[in-house]
């Protein structure tokens, strides 16, 4: 029997299902129900039907898969990813997708990107400044940098995760569909931005880098080339 409709939002108040949710957004590879229960305290069975309802909502996929690519005997387990879903509220409703858009094709028509460049590293600058001002870190070595710098862009949209002490991948694009439009152009944007949230940190040793990666963020931090450069 298929699960009753649910909207994304109505899924997402529940704290259990919102609790699996983002442990299964986090694990960054599929997650079984023994997995998904043991997160949030639970009993496998209670686990299955608050999963079946994020699915049915369309927050996450599910497949049947042996789970880190070893074989046992019996039936697979059915296995749990994000779906790339976007959830967002605002009563009346508010459309800045549409701003958005306006501007991109003003930019794209008009051939010519800088002011826009700049734009995106002051903006990330100032996020980076009050950040700085607010934890007062001294003079930065890489591995703190990173710390810093992935509180901030969090708190924006982005899934900081620390493939290394050293190097800041971002997980997902939160102008994904823009991007999709005009790569090089948001990608080129998001740069600007981490760069200048870097800036606005004093985090001379570490640097925004392109490095594109299917389904994430284009922009990677890791150490400088040239430290203080």
């Amino acid at each position: 029997m298929d699960a009753e409709p649910i909207s994304a939002l109505a899924a997402l108040d529940d704290p259990l299902r919102r609790g699996m949710y983002t442990h299964i957004r986090q694990a960054r590879r599929p997650v079984t129900r023994d997995e998904a229960a043991e997160a949030v305290g639970i009993s496998r069975k209670l686990a299955a039907f608050h999963l079946d309802k994020l699915v049915a909502a369309g927050l996450l996929h599910t497949r049947y898969e042996f789970v880190g690519g070893v074989r046992k005997v019996g039936r697979a387990p059915k296995v749990y990813e994000p779906s790339d879903l976007e959830v967002r509220v605002s009563i009346p409703p508010r459309r800045p997708d549409v701003l958005a858009e306006i501007l991109l094709d003003a930019v794209l028509e008009e051939g010519s990107s800088e002011a826009a460049l700049r734009a995106a590293h002051r903006r990330g600058e100032a996020l980076g400044a009050a950040s700085r001002a607010q934890a007062r870190p001294g003079r930065l070595g890489a591995e703190r940098a990173l710390t810093l710098a992935s509180a901030v862009v969090e708190q924006h949209g982005f899934e900081p995760d620390r493939e290394t002490p050293t190097c800041l991948r971002l997980r997902n694009c939160p102008f994904h569909p823009l991007a999709a439009r005009a790569p090089e152009l948001v990608c080129g944007l998001n740069r600007a931005f981490l760069g200048g949230v870097l800036a606005g940190l004093q985090a001379s040793t570490v640097e925004a880098v392109l490095e594109p990666r299917a389904g994430e963020c284009c922009v990677e931090l890791r150490p400088a080339t040239q430290p203080g450069g």
